[in-house]
């Protein structure tokens, strides 16, 4: 989940072997990319952190614009310390409020998703869609009636669990790995009957397997990695992944240091984790989910000062494995620009995807299944 921390760009492509030879990203990009609905599986600007007189809002709405993004699923909840608290019903409505305001004080550039004609329609007024979402059901309590409450108030979403345990399931980084509770299965069913998304992010192995089998309707991995290539617990293994694609679900790929066990990814990372998804599950279930922010930001002293915090702060906890290097950066350095997909989608072009492949990719496989779940 985003925080509320700037990463930016920091080096060049980092050539890997192969048959296939991978395009640097200054000059990568993709005929296609304005035709197509470009949808970011978990995204943020730092517009929703900033004061309205803050000089760098024109700055951040600008990187929005030269994203070329028709959507994006943005966290409102949880965030913080409140997960298992009795103020996560309360702070999660008042996050919600709070990201209609700033989306109505910037209406030229933002736009409400509720419904999937939302996305077509942000498209083609050239807006960013916004698809509130939570990543984590904290906010339901122990009261599954909440979702047709948050469905009113706009939320289309739900990610069941983050890397902790709550009260429908295990996440990630439970040892136990016991997957979805009975509250669990509940929660999937009444999500399928108020036409919410299931997202299974952060689950456990076990509430991953069982989240796809217990829903009705194609469900999201939003943002994960591929555990055949760096076996990570946030990373979701082939058979998880091919019964999620045979539901007619989709994952994206996600852009943090899961990707690799050792040093920090980089753009051929990324490509490697889609064609393996690819090759397991098919070009239809392949997103990108990004889980950072849209615009770069200065690489300054006192931004590294703070990314080495951070990344030590989350090895400490267990996010990151202990021994990965200290200076690991939440994003892919060398597709650190507003642009991103469309780049990254000029380098599948390069490597010999086809038109078709690459416009699901970036964004037609996510908008296949909101159209399917919400109608």
């Amino acid at each position: 989940m985003l925080r509320r921390r700037d990463f930016f760009a920091i080096t060049s492509l980092a050539a890997i072997g192969g048959k296939r030879g991978f395009a640097n990203t200054s000059d990568a990009r993709w005929p296609g990319y304005r035709d197509a609905l470009a949808i970011d599986g978990e995204a943020a600007s730092r517009v929703f952190f900033m004061k309205g007189a803050d000089p760098a809002v024109a700055k951040e709405l600008d990187a929005i614009r030269a994203s070329g993004l028709s959507g994006i699923l943005l966290t409102v909840a949880p965030k913080g310390r409140f997960w298992l608290s009795d103020a996560a019903f309360k702070d999660a409505k008042e996050s919600i409020a709070a990201c209609k305001a700033k989306l109505a004080v910037h209406s030229d550039v933002f736009l409400l998703v509720g419904e999937s004609a939302d996305l077509q329609r942000a498209h083609h007024e050239k807006r960013l869609g916004v698809i509130m979402r939570f990543q984590g059901s904290e906010p339901l309590g122990e009261d599954s009636d909440r979702i047709a409450l948050f469905r009113k108030l706009g939320v289309r979403v739900i990610q069941l669990t983050h890397n902790r345990r709550n009260l429908v399931g295990d996440g990630c980084t439970e040892p136990s790995n016991a997957g979805l509770s009975n509250y669990g299965y509940e929660v999937v069913a009444r999500l399928n009957a108020e036409k919410v998304i299931v997202d299974l992010a952060h689950g456990g192995q076990r509430t991953i397997a069982e989240g796809v089998r217990a829903s009705k309707a194609p469900v999201l991995i939003s943002h994960t990695g591929r555990r055949a290539l760096a076996d990570l617990p946030r990373n979701v293994g082939d058979a998880e992944l091919r019964a999620m694609g045979d539901r007619g679900g989709v994952a994206g790929i996600i852009f943090w240091p899961y990707l690799r066990t050792d040093t920090q990814p980089m753009a051929s990372d990324v490509i490697r984790h889609i064609e393996h998804a690819i090759d397991v599950c098919g070009e239809d279930h392949v997103g990108i989910g990004t889980d950072g922010s849209i615009a770069p930001t200065e690489r300054t002293a006192e931004f590294e000062k703070e990314n080495r915090e951070t990344i030590k702060s989350m090895t400490d906890t267990g996010t990151f494995v202990r021994g990965r290097p200290t200076d690991l950066y939440v994003f892919i350095p060398d597709l650190d620009m507003a642009d991103r997909l469309n780049v990254l989608a000029g380098m599948l072009s390069a490597r010999g995807h086809t038109d078709a492949r690459i416009a699901k990719v970036i964004g037609g496989n996510f908008a296949r299944v909101m159209t399917d779940v919400w109608g």
